[in-house]
């Protein structure tokens, strides 16, 4: 998803930097150990590990960033981790709880731009002739439906540049993905679409394009996107912790869902700061580095597209940025060896951006303020911290009415259903379960004094979760997926033998109401015979 926040934030972050070039810099104090000004690169690779420098030795003021995260707590913005890089230092790292140091995380779409970087590397190396090449010569062996003159001269660079012509809807969420995800063959029902136009025509945002490249890929090297990817980028990069989904081929998911962790997507940024270079090695060739980063696709809203790249359209210095859903980005603005990644479960990077441009003061080195220095460091600890433990209500009638009892629920966009919840008075728990398709449950841990408890998820990542009764009948659990990005707000409303249920997701479908029914009561089991019968 396009993530419009992100691109806002950006705007606000460059415009900074126009104006500390056009009214000059701050100098710094004469010192025999000065560190090199921010506009020189660091004389070192983060293969191993990124290197921190104070925020003051790279031209920020720690005051500024201490505000980021008293708003950041005061508001409860629903950040998970800030990474602010210059001149090739860490000086901002910050984890909130319930998100921990050293996770992986969802990048959502910020994958396709892992993706895109795999075809310039195939390209280079031979597996494929250019970015001309018509897509279906990738897939000799396959028998396509819908073909016409249009999706025979649909090219390479066409779904790069979401331009494929493909018939794709992607509001009010991705819905032809989530289709493809249905179908048992997701390159082949990509491949089968119909289409809705001649291709490189109308940019729509489409994340089939962006799955049938992991596809070309697998056709072309023989490897699939995450064996290509290990053998060609992450190994070189120091990229060893990531989870990578596929499709019922074992074709990579191209589009997104690659997970890793923020200080690595970073050095795709530096990868790309640095024209495709590490450590002495031309990774990616600088011409695609300049290709994909450069305008494409003209859009509206002051945007471009550049290969699986977003690329703001503006006066203000030449950046660009890998863009996911619940504001995962990383951001390279390269004339000021700048990288900012974030990672998040649903909130607007214009919330933090006055902040982080604050704190953006010079092109040279400040005096160091240590102790400033030192409420950043103490706001960064207490923001990985879990809040203080509050008091667990007694629970209500109602709540000793429904215990343990499982409500069936009516047909739903989310395919749940049913539901049940037991109480843990003495540890101010509850046991929240779900059951989904095909007889499957989902348990989920819900602290009822305000603190997250945490069960296994996704990939083994930790759901967090908690949970209130806001009135005598009305129950809320907070279920968030956390590395996984998703965070649903799930309201239970009792009424007899009823039950109305109310799904939000900020990050992806938005609101989703329904009902449901006690099992065994005469309603339930009345409705049961109408879905037989129908």
């Amino acid at each position: 998803m396009r993530g419009n926040g992100s691109s806002k934030f950006i705007e606000l972050l460059v415009y900074l930097l126009v104006l500390l070039v056009a009214s000059g810099c701050v100098e710094t104090p004469d010192s025999g150990n000065e560190p090199a000004s921010v506009n020189e690169s660091a004389t070192y690779w983060p293969t191993e590990g990124w290197r921190t420098s104070t925020p003051e030795q790279q031209g920020m003021d720690s005051e500024e960033l201490v505000g980021a995260f008293d708003y950041i707590r005061k508001e409860d913005v629903n950040i998970h981790s800030l990474l602010i890089i210059r001149n090739g230092y860490v000086v901002t790292d910050a984890y909130f709880y319930p998100f921990s140091n050293g996770s992986v995380h969802d990048v959502a779409s910020v994958t396709k731009s892992f993706t895109g970087t795999l075809i310039g590397i195939a390209i280079s190396e031979g597996y494929i002739v250019g970015v001309d090449q018509p897509v279906l010569d990738f897939f000799p062996n396959r028998t396509v439906a819908n073909v016409d003159a249009n999706k025979k001269a649909m090219t390479l660079e066409d779904l790069l540049t979401m331009r494929s012509g493909l018939e794709c809807v992607n509001e009010p969420y991705e819905v032809t993905t989530e289709q493809m995800e249905d179908s048992p063959d997701w390159i082949q029902f990509a491949l089968d679409l119909p289409m809705a136009e001649e291709p490189g025509i109308r940019f729509v945002y489409c994340s089939s394009n962006s799955h049938l490249l992991s596809g070309i890929i697998s056709e072309t090297t023989g490897m699939n996107e995450s064996d290509y990817a290990q053998e060609r980028l992450f190994e070189p990069l120091g990229i060893t912790e990531f989870i990578w989904p596929s499709d019922p081929q074992g074709n990579n998911r191209g589009w997104g869902d690659l997970h890793m962790t923020p200080h690595d997507m970073a050095k795709l940024g530096y990868l790309y700061l640095n024209n495709g270079e590490w450590d002495g090695k031309q990774i990616v060739p600088a011409e695609w580095v300049s290709e994909s980063t450069r305008e494409q696709v003209s859009l509206e809203e002051d945007e471009r597209y550049g290969y699986q790249w977003w690329v703001p359209d503006d006066n203000l210095p030449e950046r660009y940025d890998a863009r996911g859903r619940g504001t995962q980005l990383i951001t390279v603005v390269p004339e000021e060896n700048l990288i900012v990644v974030t990672t998040g479960g649903g909130f607007n990077a214009d919330e933090t951006a006055p902040f982080l441009v604050a704190a953006l003061k010079s092109d040279k080195p400040l005096p160091e303020n240590p102790a400033a220095y030192g409420r950043l460091q103490e706001e960064i600890n207490a923001a990985a911290e879990p809040p203080e433990p509050g008091p667990v209500r007694p629970l209500p009638e109602t709540a000793k009415e429904i215990e343990g009892k499982t409500y069936v629920l009516d047909s739903n966009p989310l395919d749940l259903q049913s539901l049940s919840l037991t109480f843990d008075e003495e540890k101010g728990e509850a046991l929240f379960t779900v059951g989904v398709a095909e007889n499957q449950t989902l348990e989920y841990l819900l602290g009822l004094d305000n603190v997250y408890r945490f069960s296994p998820g996704e990939y083994g990542l930790p759901v967090a979760g908690k949970g209130s009764w806001e009135s005598d009948n009305v129950f809320v659990a907070y279920i968030d997926e956390v590395a996984n990005i998703n965070h649903y707000k799930v309201t239970a409303t009792y009424q007899d033998d009823q039950v109305t249920i109310l799904v939000q997701d900020p990050t992806w479908f938005g609101d989703v109401e329904f009902g449901g029914r006690l099992e065994g009561s005469s309603e339930q089991e009345a409705a049961a015979r109408n879905n037989t019968s129908s």
